[in-house]
């Protein structure tokens, strides 16, 4: 992966589709369209995903969070939209994380914990 800082924006993208799903989504510009804080916008972001995207998600997290510092700050700023280490003023408690890996560390947990990946199989939510 020593080569990502090499990579374009675009090369970034390419490398992790599932990622840049997110950013232009649960966390693009709009983020707070999805949820009041920066919280659940990571708690809500596996929702309307199928088994796959989720756990394709989960190996491209991992790949990212293999990175060192300089790999995943350049990796994140092509795949999402928002800040998650600024404190913002608006949406008011927003909230923010202290580093982009601890960030990243919370969406990888809660694609883990996802209770179809935990599965492995799809679950009906009609049931």
């Amino acid at each position: 992966m020593s080569k990502l800082l090499d990579l374009t924006k675009f090369g970034i993208i390419d490398l992790f589709p599932r990622l840049t799903d997110l950013g232009t989504g649960s966390f693009g510009e709009d983020a707070n369209i999805f949820s009041d804080t920066l919280a659940e916008a990571i708690e809500n972001a596996p929702q309307g995903h199928d088994l796959l995207f989720k756990q394709q998600t989960v190996n491209e997290l991992k790949i990212l969070l293999a990175c060192n510092e300089a790999e995943l700050n350049h990796a994140s700023f092509a795949l999402i939209r928002i800040s998650p280490t600024e404190e913002v003023e608006e949406p008011l408690n927003w909230g923010s994380f202290p580093t982009l890996r601890a960030f990243w560390s919370a969406v990888l947990h809660v694609f883990e914990n996802d209770s179809e990946v935990q599965a492995g199989k799809e679950i009906d939510s009609d049931m």
